[in-house]
């Protein structure tokens, strides 16, 4: 297949992504079976690997196996997809245990810790185990080699500014990402970290009890992870920040008052008016936003386009506009230790990309 080739198959699979995940509950759907029906083996492979960098293949999955067996016999993929989904399933029951067995540790130990992120998709699970602790980091990297046998990873000079070490853990693929007193690409966000475990709340999953971040908290985090640092989304983000709003689970108000006091509330804004615009274009209607949410959102779902598997916010003038916002306020609050670290993010970002350009990798560097 050529690259447009590639391409134009990629773009097809997450259109049909969208549409099975956030599409009309009440639709019939012909038209998405019959493209899904009609897939390649080729282009279903591709379907399953964008579900997968998505972080939404088993909700993906069981939607298009509920949708073949809705069908008068099934196609030639639902044995494949049965098959991909009972392996993803299998990975995440591993990893599940797991990381219940390190948050047991660590407050059996005295160390306070919260999962950030990573549940944040379930049932769905992320490619690595994200977790936050405002222990001492070398008690803490003590900690997992003395107890879990870990491996540190080597860091980059973006782990370095961030405050984040990477542990390898026996018998687990994924990587055990360990977020120590900061957060933000470089660190910057300690006003978030400071009250982040007081925030947090319990989660059950499996029968096994975890300590996650509050709502507030966790769509600040993928604000930072979506518009400050990677600037695109996963389809993940968007259905699992559609099902807060409409759940009603957002006190919008708090939300703000702690984004304004981190200086990303524009940040924010723009993030749920692309999520409730992104939603709106598959589904007809989108989740109501307040006006508070609407006035402060400098753009939406207008400026996002597809690229490369994923949603991509433009960089130029969008988010380097956000970035510009909240160096500021940082300033302002006087904090010039965190703003010190927010303006070496342009330096290290054009590392990364002339690491990527000279060498094939931006390793070690972002």
């Amino acid at each position: 297949m050529t690259d447009q080739g590639a391409s134009s198959s990629r773009r097809e699979s997450m259109d049909c992504l969208s549409q099975l995940l956030l599409g009309p509950r009440n639709s019939s759907r012909e038209e998405l079976k019959q493209r899904l029906f009609g897939l390649s083996q080729e282009a279903f492979e591709d379907f399953l690997e964008l579900a997968r960098l998505n972080h939404v293949i088993v909700r993906g999955l069981e939607a298009l196996i509920g949708a073949e067996r809705g069908e008068r016999g099934s196609s030639d993929h639902t044995e494949r997809a049965q098959e991909a989904l009972e392996s993803e399933q299998a990975r995440i029951h591993t990893a599940i245990l797991i990381l219940h067995e390190i948050c047991r540790a660590f407050e059996v130990h005295g160390h306070r810790v919260v999962v950030i992120k990573s549940l944040d998709h379930w049932p769905d699970l992320g490619s690595d185990l994200d977790l936050y602790t405002d222990s001492n980091p070398k008690d803490v990297c003590r900690f997992m080699v003395e107890h879990f046998h870990a491996a540190l990873a080597p860091r980059s000079w973006g782990d370095r500014l961030a405050c984040k070490w990477n542990f390898f853990i026996p018998g687990l693929p994924e990587a055990i990402e360990i977020h120590m007193g900061r957060l933000g690409q470089t660190g910057e966000q300690a006003v978030i970290a400071s009250s982040l475990v007081e925030r947090s709340r319990r989660m059950q999953i499996c029968g096994q009890t975890f300590p996650v971040t509050s709502i507030a908290d966790r769509l600040m985090i993928s604000t930072l992870q979506r518009m400050y640092r990677h600037f695109f989304f996963r389809l993940c983000d968007v259905v699992d920040s559609a099902q807060l709003m409409e759940a009603g689970l957002i006190d919008y108000e708090e939300l703000h008052g702690q984004a304004v006091q981190a200086g990303i509330w524009e940040g924010v804004a723009a993030y749920l008016k692309i999520v409730a615009d992104y939603v709106k274009a598959y589904r007809g209607s989108s989740p109501e936003l307040p006006q508070i949410v609407r006035s402060a959102a400098r753009f939406g779902g207008e400026k996002v386009y597809y690229g490369n598997a994923f949603l991509r916010v433009p960089i130029m003038p969008q988010s380097a506009g956000l970035y510009r916002t909240q160096l500021a306020g940082i300033l302002k609050k006087g904090e010039l230790q965190n703003s010190a670290r927010l303006s070496l993010l342009p330096w290290l970002a054009t590392a990364a990309v002339l690491g990527q350009k000279l060498t094939g990798s931006d390793k070690g560097i972002w």
